[in-house]
């Protein structure tokens, strides 16, 4: 049998509200069905067996429910809006990062164009100037390698291209998606709003349609669109002129902070928890695990490798060699060339400089970390040399002076730390070898 109800089913309400089968005022309300109800449907066998309360009671329910309802579709509101500004945040991203890339790779490609016609000239010099027959198979390797070299660059430029489009595709259907859902949230807030702030039986009019959405609108799952990471387009293969390149680089004790112990050779470098006392110089690093290169590169090609594997923070580089610097304080910020790889765990990241910003790149571990440096065309490039691929690199640099070959690792904060770096020996048969006239190293 229905509940019996208590005398407040005789009291007036400051709002008339009919009931549509029997245009009688309703006093009550049917919880199973979530609807109001007049004394002839109250006494009808339809709800004979259902929960009926009185409208007081139930609004007082529901205005409770639908203000923690309310609560968190604003909360649920704030942060559709937040991933929408990311979203949106993400689109100009991307499309910086995509011509980013595309630059890097059309540099990438120049340089190795240059660097083979390099190779294949320190090769066949002496035969093609006394041999007219050699030197025309010289000139149509050269095109031919130009021709594969070009496709090369437009494969990947081309894959490039469809992976950004794929990726703006996808941000702008999520875009599209958490405009929709902040709308039917707005939307929903309003109506409940109003429902709150309303006399007893407006607030159980459609109460159960009200539930039901609101519901469903709160079970939505709010994400981020899933877009693929532009590092499927690294550009993979290193140019063999660069063994031909390297160079037997040392370091400068007399830059190196009191924090780093250099090794007898001057070759690698490793962290200590206490300071040295080291002798007093002007080009000494002092807020900075740093220290330069010996090697001064004023003009020419030059290329050198270092073992990072035992370091989880650490800076490579090249750095002008200005007389005006005084400690780590820099005359610009445009005096540094930097790769910087961060571990955390089992997750690598990488960041360039100048200006600061993230490298996309397969979060590996690093082995070892090649360095190119081409004075004349203004460009560094790094590479993963055990992936044998290119990391990031920069073009159309212009040097004020002399550079020199920079490397920086973490001081420690407290904690004990190891981390080191090594630089590589060349090749033996590469040490002393002279590729051009305009290669010099001072």
């Amino acid at each position: 049998m229905s509940r019996r109800l208590s005398s407040q089913l005789q009291r007036k309400f400051p709002e008339d509200v009919y009931c549509e089968k029997h245009l009688e005022l309703v006093q009550s309300f049917c919880v199973d069905d979530q609807i109001l109800l007049c004394g002839q449907c109250f006494h009808s066998q339809e709800h004979e067996n259902h929960l009926v309360c009185g409208v007081q009671e139930a609004a007082g329910v529901y205005r409770k429910l639908f203000q923690e309802i309310l609560n968190t579709l604003k909360e649920k509101l704030e942060v559709a809006k937040s991933i929408l500004a990311d979203e949106q945040e993400r689109m100009v991203m991307i499309q910086g990062e995509e011509q980013d890339f595309k630059e890097m790779i059309e540099s990438e490609y120049r340089i190795r164009f240059r660097l083979m016609v390099e190779e294949m000239n320190f090769r066949s010099l002496q035969d093609c100037i006394f041999n007219p027959k050699l030197r025309e198979d010289h000139l149509n390797q050269v095109l031919a390698f130009a021709t594969e070299l070009k496709g090369q660059s437009q494969e990947t430029l081309q894959r490039l291209n469809d992976l950004g489009k794929e990726n703006m595709n996808k941000l702008k259907e999520s875009e599209g998606r958490l405009s929709g859902h902040i709308c039917s949230l707005q939307k929903m807030t309003v109506e409940l709003e109003k429902k709150c702030g309303k006399y007893t039986l407006m607030v159980l009019q459609n109460a159960g349609s009200s539930l039901k959405r609101s519901e469903s609108l709160l079970l939505q799952c709010l994400e981020q669109a899933q877009i693929t990471d532009l590092s499927l387009c690294q550009v993979t293969g290193m140019s063999r002129m660069l063994k031909v390149l390297q160079r037997a680089v040392t370091l400068d004790p007399k830059t190196a902070n009191p924090c780093l112990v250099l090794s007898e050779d001057l070759r690698s470098m490793h962290l200590r928890n206490v300071q040295q006392d080291v002798p007093h110089s002007p080009g000494r690093f002092v807020f900075s695990a740093t220290v330069l290169g010996v090697e001064s590169f004023t003009s020419g090609r030059h290329y050198w490798e270092v073992d990072v594997e035992k370091a989880t923070k650490w800076q490579l580089g090249v750095s002008e060699d200005s007389a005006s610097r005084h400690g780590d304080l820099p005359t610009t910020s445009g005096n540094k060339v930097l790769l910087m790889g961060s571990l955390m765990g089992t997750n690598y990241t990488f960041w360039a400089f100048p200006p600061l910003k993230r490298v996309s790149l397969r979060g590996e571990q690093m082995h070892k970390v090649g360095v190119f440096l081409d004075c004349e065309s203004g460009q560094i490039s790094f590479y993963d040399v055990a992936n044998r691929s290119l990391i990031c690199n920069f073009s159309s640099l212009t040097f004020q002076g002399a550079l020199k070959p920079i490397f920086s690792l973490c001081i420690p904060s407290g904690v004990t730390n190891s981390d080191s770096l090594s630089i590589c020996l060349p090749p033996v048969s590469s040490c002393d070898v002279t590729v051009s006239p305009q290669s010099s190293l001072a």
